[in-house]
């Protein structure tokens, strides 16, 4: 599809050597990922999701907004193209926005804002312990959306409190958690093993038995959040940066939260510095005479 694309930019569009190249290069760049994601993927079967989850991963390696735009254009274009010759029956890239210059600070639950989600009064139904139980592993070890979707059970090494996640690129760490995440996946296990006929191995499922999809966590976490915050955005991504932030706020080393969050450059994290006012204010308070 790529090649029939570029052919038709150089010979009936005219275009240079140069942008022909550049258009390569983008869409390149985006066949890697989303193969490198799923092997069994298509250019056919990409949907708005995978897009999405691409241009996220462009943000985290510190790639400004013009760089992401432009390579969602080439992409645009490939798709219109496709579409027109009915090499696919949708084109996935339409409801999809670019980000908009100068990336925004990440958005963030304060810490009486996510204890008050919490500690809240949870139902004691499958899916009101799912949620919970969803909201504080996004929460406790600040993985990413596809990292949780994942995950299967015997990711879960109760005995030494950690947790293995297969991060980008089929990378794998290791990440600590604690006695109020343990308590949570132990009662959310128990019961998904009484409510639930199995049919997928992994840890979060549906009624059906069946591995979550990205839609469906993105909804749990929405709804959950707009309970307690009225940030624009409520998505999984908020509850990482609420981890973040609240590493840094307690004093945690920049390196040691990269780790945890299987950021490949320092630089990625440091944006998080940036909102760290909280702490911030506390040292003020503290130190100065007049405060």
């Amino acid at each position: 599809m790529i090649e029939e694309f570029l052919n038709y930019l150089q010979f009936e569009k005219n275009r240079s050597q140069l942008t022909v190249k550049s258009y390569a290069d983008d869409l390149g760049s985006f066949e890697a990922y989303f193969r490198n994601l799923n092997n069994q993927l298509s250019w056919e079967s990409v949907d708005s999701d995978i897009i999405r989850d691409w241009m996220e991963s462009m943000m985290d390696k510190g790639n400004n907004a013009t760089s992401i735009n432009r390579r969602l254009s080439a992409l645009r274009s490939l798709f219109r193209f496709a579409l027109a010759h009915k090499m696919i029956e949708a084109d996935p890239s339409r409801m999809v926005k670019g980000p908009k210059r100068g990336r925004p600070l990440p958005q963030f639950l304060k810490e009486a804002e996510i204890d008050r989600l919490v500690d809240q009064e949870w139902g004691d139904t499958y899916k009101d312990v799912r949620a919970r139980t969803l909201v504080l592993t996004f929460y406790s070890i600040g993985i990413r959306l596809a990292e949780l979707i994942g995950l299967d059970d015997d990711a879960i090494d109760f005995a030494n409190h950690q947790v293995k996640v297969i991060g980008k690129r089929n990378k794998e760490r290791i990440i600590p958690f604690g006695m109020e995440l343990e308590k949570a996946l132990l009662e959310y296990i128990k019961l998904r093993n009484c409510a639930v006929e199995r049919h997928s191995g992994a840890l979060f499922l549906t009624e059906k038995g069946e591995r979550m999809n990205r839609n469906q966590v993105r909804y749990e976490v929405r709804k959950n959040l707009s309970r307690v915050c009225t940030l624009k955005e409520r998505t999984p991504h908020v509850l990482r940066h609420t981890f973040a932030t609240a590493m840094l706020n307690h004093d945690a080393e920049l390196e040691s939260v990269k780790k945890l969050l299987g950021h490949e450059s320092l630089s990625t994290t440091e944006i998080y510095t940036h909102t760290t006012f909280e702490q911030l204010k506390k040292v003020y308070k503290n130190a100065h005479p007049r405060a």
